[in-house]
């Protein structure tokens, strides 16, 4: 009997269907490899149509926090097409890479007592990471140097929350979006087992 206290199969029934309707209703995300990302334009779109839209319905849902408790310095996500074009491979990642490594430096910084922000500002974290992850493969897929001067010549100052949602959704949607076109050819080549 003394076995039975620590065997989970022991434990009341309602809490095992509690646990069982827990894990089944909120199934954990299954991580892609960075190919895929790279490699499905409309997987890759789909989820982050699908990430922006959880974000902003988080964000009209804590109503009365929008408000930072300090200011945030954030990159320029602008994007001068013909200035892009005449960019390197390695330039244009390494813009977007610091670019997603300024988010971050903010997040690791951020303070806030606030729940509902607390909770939103997680998820967004999660979200920088994945992204990180991701572009930080590219030089080891396309044996390409990034260049290690700071590329971030640009930024503005924010207090609001929906303004940093807003310009890390443009980051996302716009130059990442170009950088993986751009790499689209190279990535997707290399590994043949990558879907298109």
């Amino acid at each position: 009997m003394a076995a039975c206290n620590s065997f989970p199969l022991c434990a009341p029934v309602g809490l095992l269907l509690l646990l069982l309707g827990l894990f089944s209703s909120h199934p954990p995300e299954v991580q892609a490899r960075p190919t895929d990302f790279w490699c499905n334009r409309q997987e890759r779109k789909r989820m982050e149509q699908r990430t922006f839209e959880d974000l902003k319905k988080d964000m009209a849902d804590c109503v009365g926090s929008d408000v930072l408790s300090s200011t945030v310095q954030l990159p320029s996500v602008r994007l001068h097409v013909a200035e892009w074009e005449n960019k390197t491979l390695q330039q244009k990642h390494a813009e977007v890479l610091g670019a997603l490594q300024v988010f971050q430096a903010w997040m690791a910084t951020n303070q806030t007592t606030l729940q509902c922000q607390s909770s939103l500002l997680k998820k967004l974290q999660r979200q920088i990471t994945n992204h990180l992850l991701i572009v930080n493969q590219i030089p080891k897929q396309i044996d390409a140097v990034v260049p290690s001067e700071n590329t971030i010549q640009e930024s503005t100052s924010q207090t609001r929350l929906k303004k940093v949602l807003d310009q890390y959704e443009k980051l996302i949607k716009v130059k990442l979006e170009r950088l993986a076109k751009d790499l689209e050819g190279i990535i997707c080549k290399v590994l043949p087992s990558a879907t298109t």
